[in-house]
């Protein structure tokens, strides 16, 4: 059940990356981590490519021009951002920040290059990344066979691009091997909780001790 949780003091959202080789679990990890807790939301990314049939504006994706796109890059208010196939992805700014300082965590579903870009910015003390690693690499292309959703010329795609994604494990606060999905899905909800109780994350703590202070010489 979808929940928030109490974590005393308000405390400072958390940029959740989760990053994996495409198969290894990372949009269903994602999914479920949103499905856990009301405190989590996902980053709605920018782009400039045209919306698909059924996609919403601001719930998909925030849809720009070329321009628009551009003029927020050179402004500062992309966290990261990159070209693929021919278009423009990147996270918007504004509304991460908005999220932070309520406390709310946001969850980045993105690869090790945006993963370097948030690391590298101004917010990077408020980052939690996360890396997904598969059991084997013939688990991995087993994983995107079963799915049924890509071609052979995709699947054989996304196998020679793996080892570069896997390659960057190393630059991740924590990495999980995604053996078995339910515990794994157990050990990150533990890494998320765990987090948050980071002294940095909780900027009203000095405020309760220095009121545990008053009371304690207002009685001795």
């Amino acid at each position: 059940m979808r929940q928030a949780q109490n974590t005393g003091p308000k405390r400072l959202g958390l940029l959740i990356i989760l990053s994996s080789p495409s198969g290894a679990g990372k949009s269903t990890l994602a999914r479920r981590l949103l499905e856990w807790d009301a405190e989590i939301q996902f980053s709605v990314s920018a782009t400039t490519r045209k919306p698909r049939p059924g996609e919403a504006e601001g719930v998909d994706y925030s849809f720009l021009s070329e321009d628009e796109f551009q003029r927020m890059v050179e402004d500062g208010q992309m966290l990261e951002h990159a070209h693929v196939f021919n278009n423009r992805y990147g996270s918007p700014r504004g509304p991460v920040e908005r999220a932070m300082e309520s406390g709310i965590d946001v969850l980045f579903d993105i690869d090790w290059q945006g993963a370097q870009q948030i690391t590298r910015s101004q917010l990077a003390r408020f980052v939690l990344s996360i890396f997904l690693l598969p059991p084997s690499i013939d688990e991995l292309r087993s994983r995107l066979e079963s799915r049924g959703q890509d071609s052979a010329d995709v699947i054989a795609q996304r196998m020679r691009n793996s080892w570069d994604e896997i390659s960057h494990w190393s630059d991740y606060d924590y990495v999980l091997v995604n053996d078995e999905l339910d515990k794994t899905e157990e050990r990150l909800k533990n890494i998320v909780m765990a987090e948050r109780l980071r002294r940095a994350q909780q900027p009203g703590l000095a405020d309760h001790v220095r009121r545990l202070q008053t009371e304690f010489e207002a009685r001795n």
